[in-house]
C-alpha cells in the first residue's frame, strides 16, 4: 500500500535513486525494486499523496473524522488504518486513484523516462458529432493503472488473508474511478472557427470528481464478510446486493471517533468547529457528540463594499466582521483512553 511512502522521502530530486528509496519506510521488496528502476515515477507519486490527502480531508471536512494526519507516524493516517472500516475503505481507495492520477499526468507532462502520451490515439476516430483526428495528447491513463496496479497491490498480494483482500478490492475500485472521468476533449479547425476538422484527444477529469464519486460509493460502502472457501466476499446483510467492482468493502463498524483513543486511531473532536445551525454531520449536537460547545467572539478581515470599475477591475474595502465561532468542549477525561 501507498500510504507509507510520505512525501518528504518521495520528493526528493538530489542524490541516487537508492538513498531515496531505501529510506522510504514500509515497502516490500517488489516496491523497493520498482522505485529503483523508476525513480522518477515514485517521485511523481510523491507529489501525488499531498493532492490525494487534500482532496480526502476535503470530503471528510464536516465529519467526526476528518482524514487528519499523523506527523510523526510514518504510515500516514496512524492506527485508524487497522481497523477494516469504511474509513479505512475509502483512504486505500483515494490513494490508489491518486496514485494513477499522478503517474498519468506525469507522462502527459514528459516527466517520465517509460511512458508518454497515449500511443494508441492515432489516425481518426467517430464519435456522435461526426469523424475526427486523434491529437493533441491523449493522457496514458492505462499506463498510470499498470503502473499503480503493480506497485500499491504489491503489498496486498504477499498475504492472502481477508484484510488483504479487502484492500485489494478498494484498491481497484479506486484505479476503476479515475479511468471512469476519462473525457474526450476536442479543438476545431476551419473558416472562423468552423468545424470542418476536429482534433481530439483524451484527458483526465478534474481529480475533485474522482473523490465526489468515491465519497458516494463511501457513503453506500457494502459490509462484507468472508465466502467459506476463504478466496472472496459475501455480503454481512443477505438483504444488501453483491458488491461489483466499482463498490467499496469494509468489514467492521467504525469507532464512533468522539474521543482519542488510541487503539482505534481516533483524535476525537475537542476543539473542533461546527455549526450551530447546521442540522448535518457538522451540526453541533452531532461533531461534539452531545458534550456541548464552547462560543468564542472573534474578528475577522473581510472584502466589502465591492465595487466594479471600468475597465476591468473590481475594488473593495477592507471591513472587520464581528462572528461566533463554535467549538466542541473536551470529554471529562481528555487524556488517550486506553482498553482495560
Amino acid at each position: 500500500m501507498m500510504l507509507r511512502a510520505t512525501p518528504r522521502y518521495m520528493r526528493a530530486t538530489g542524490g541516487s535513486s537508492r538513498v531515496m528509496c531505501d529510506n522510504v519506510p514500509g515497502l516490500v521488496s517488489r516496491q523497493r525494486q520498482l522505485c529503483h528502476r523508476h525513480p522518477d515515477v515514485m517521485r511523481a507519486i510523491g507529489l501525488g499523496v499531498a493532492e490525494w490527502t487534500a482532496e480526502c480531508q476535503h470530503q471528510f471536512r464536516q465529519h467526526r473524522w476528518n482524514c487528519n494526519t499523523l506527523d510523526r507516524d510514518h504510515s500516514l493516517f496512524g492506527r485508524v488504518l487497522l481497523r477494516s472500516s469504511r474509513e479505512s475503505a475509502f483512504v486505500y481507495a483515494i490513494s490508489s486513484a491518486g496514485v494513477v492520477f499522478a503517474i498519468t499526468r506525469a507522462c502527459s507532462q514528459g516527466e517520465l523516462k517509460s511512458c508518454s502520451c497515449d500511443p494508441k490515439k492515432k489516425g481518426s476516430g467517430k464519435d456522435s458529432k461526426g469523424t475526427f483526428d486523434w491529437g493533441g495528447c491523449s493522457d496514458n491513463i492505462d499506463y498510470g493503472i499498470k503502473f499503480a496496479r503493480a506497485f500499491v497491490d504489491a503489498k496486498e498480494r504477499k498475504g492472502k488473508d481477508a484484510r488483504a483482500l479487502m484492500n485489494l478490492h478498494n484498491n481497484r475500485a479506486g484505479r476503476k474511478a479515475v479511468k471512469r472521468f476519462l473525457k474526450q476533449e476536442c479543438k476545431c479547425h476551419g473558416v472562423s472557427g468552423s468545424c470542418t476538422l476536429r482534433t481530439c484527444w483524451l484527458a483526465m477529469a478534474d481529480f475533485r470528481k474522482t473523490g465526489d464519486y468515491l465519497w458516494r460509493k463511501y457513503n453506500g460502502a457494502i459490509q462484507v464478510v468472508m465466502n467459506q472457501d476463504g478466496t472472496g466476499f459475501t455480503v454481512a446483510n443477505k438483504r444488501f446486493k453483491k458488491p461489483t467492482k466499482n463498490d467499496l468493502v469494509y468489514f467492521e463498524n467504525s469507532p464512533d471517533y468522539c474521543i482519542r483513543d488510541r487503539e482505534a486511531g481516533s483524535l476525537g473532536t475537542a476543539g473542533r468547529v461546527c455549526n450551530l445551525t447546521s442540522r448535518g454531520m457538522d451540526s453541533c449536537e452531532v461533531m461534539c457528540c452531545g458534550r456541548g460547545y464552547d462560543t468564542s467572539h472573534v474578528t475577522r478581515m473581510t472584502k466589502c463594499e465591492c465595487k466594479f470599475h471600468w475597465c476591468c477591475a473590481v475594488r473593495c474595502q477592507d471591513c472587520l466582521e464581528a462572528l461566533d465561532v463554535h467549538t466542541c468542549k473536551a470529554p471529562k477525561s481528555a487524556d488517550w483512553t486506553t482498553p482495560t
